[in-house]
């Protein structure tokens, strides 16, 4: 019988049909930690009676650790199991986790789920943007990742407007919580049918440069080479890592301070939701001006509208309503020029034979900024105070958007 299987092609309109199916898996693995984004840090104080900030944060630390290991540990694997494999993996890992959220007895079960949560978004999160990056080839890497990223994050953004609405009509436990049930039950059904993409792999990488195997490097050396030995992927794994140190600080900060200063689950929803919901829906614009008028501008100049964002926090919290929606608004539209443009940058400068690696070690440190932010913020709040901690964040954004500046340099755009 002669085979009917179209051939392998690169492209987004080639790929509509599985890119698709990706962008809907990645909406669930962003709608499972969005869970989180306005209860949890008000579970461990109004529920479990905790009064040590930093002991709050000890969920996002562990969310945070382990989500960056696991994308670390993500890019060697695929060189041993299929993206498919590890995208089922992670969604197996995640099973429990609405349910532990809902119905843990004591905060130590609130942080075990996001140990496991870290696990499912370092490998559902990983494989979603590795397999999109695959399937256009490399002419359309910003648009793919911005789609990529605006599927999840818009996910994590609605996740939590409904899960404030729902903690304030039903309790911070157990209703919020269970709709992740069907995050993970709708992730876990598309993840089987998604057709790997190693065919498109072995495609792009027959027309591309092949290095000689002296000069093909081993794990150790892209991770060496991604943090520190490349001047461009230095600049964007410290710029991830800022990044997600925002994100990670504001997550435990935002519904602690504002709730101080006199408002509502439901107004901090809008606030926590607000932020990832322009953080994604920004990246389908800015993934694409990425692949346009390059890389840089919109990292160095997202890290700085970030900055100002947490400027906008203190500077009106004598009206904190509006003091949480401009900084929700800086922040989610300096994020969104940011995150699509650093993973481009990524795969600009790493060879397809090890950007998997060198992606994973960027994600690595990318997502190492949740641990550090949350670590950062709980340490100078219960030192110094919340609005302390807002301060440390938008000097250390600064600095690394000028960091930014003077470490990455662009590469000629395919076209």
């Amino acid at each position: 019988m002669s085979d009917t299987r179209r051939p392998v092609e690169l492209g987004l309109r080639e790929n509509w049909l599985q890119f698709t199916l990706l962008v809907v898996v990645n909406v669930c693995v962003g709608g499972l930690v969005g869970l989180e984004r306005t209860t949890v840090p008000l579970i461990g104080t109004e529920v479990f009676g905790i009064t040590s900030d930093l002991t709050v944060f000890s969920f996002i630390i562990a969310f945070g650790v382990t989500k960056a290991l696991t994308n670390l540990a993500a890019g060697a694997l695929t060189a041993r199991f299929s993206r498919k494999q590890l995208l089922l993996a992670g969604w197996a890992v995640g099973v429990p986790v609405p349910f532990m959220l809902a119905w843990g007895p004591s905060w130590w079960w609130v942080v075990a789920a996001n140990v496991l949560l870290g696990l499912n978004q370092g490998l559902a999160w990983s494989m979603t943007v590795n397999m999109k990056i695959d399937l256009v080839g490399p002419r359309r890497r910003g648009l793919a990742t911005g789609l990529n990223e605006a599927a999840g994050y818009v996910a994590v953004g609605a996740t939590a407007l409904l899960t404030g609405y729902l903690a304030t009509s039903y309790g911070l436990r157990p209703v919020p919580e269970l709709i992740g049930a069907v995050f993970v039950a709708t992730g876990l059904g598309l993840s089987l049918v998604v057709a790997d993409t190693a065919g498109h792999v072995a495609l792009e990488t027959a027309h591309h440069p092949r290095p000689a195997p002296s000069e093909t490097p081993g794990w150790r050396t892209v991770f060496a080479r991604t943090t520190w030995g490349n001047r461009s992927l230095r600049g964007a794994s410290q710029a991830g890592l800022v990044n997600n140190l925002n994100d990670g600080l504001t997550w435990g900060v935002f519904p602690l301070l504002f709730t101080d200063f006199g408002l509502g689950l439901a107004a901090i929803g809008v606030i926590k939701g607000l932020y990832p919901l322009l953080w994604g829906l920004g990246q389908v614009y800015t993934g694409h001006l990425a692949d346009r008028i390059g890389r840089k501008p919109l990292i160095v100049s997202g890290m700085l509208v970030q900055a100002i964002g947490f400027a906008l926090a203190l500077g009106l919290l004598r009206w904190p309503l509006l003091a949480g929606i401009a900084s929700a608004v800086a922040l989610g539209i300096g994020t969104a020029m940011v995150y699509p443009a650093l993973i481009a940058v990524v795969s600009d400068h790493a060879h397809p034979s090890w950007r998997p690696t060198a992606l994973g070690t960027y994600r690595f440190w990318r997502d190492f900024g949740y641990a550090a932010g949350a670590l950062v913020g709980g340490v100078i709040a219960d030192w110094l105070g919340l609005q302390a901690a807002v301060v440390a964040a938008g000097i250390i954004t600064a600095v690394s958007g000028l960091l930014a500046a003077r470490w990455i340099t662009e590469l000629p755009r395919a076209h």
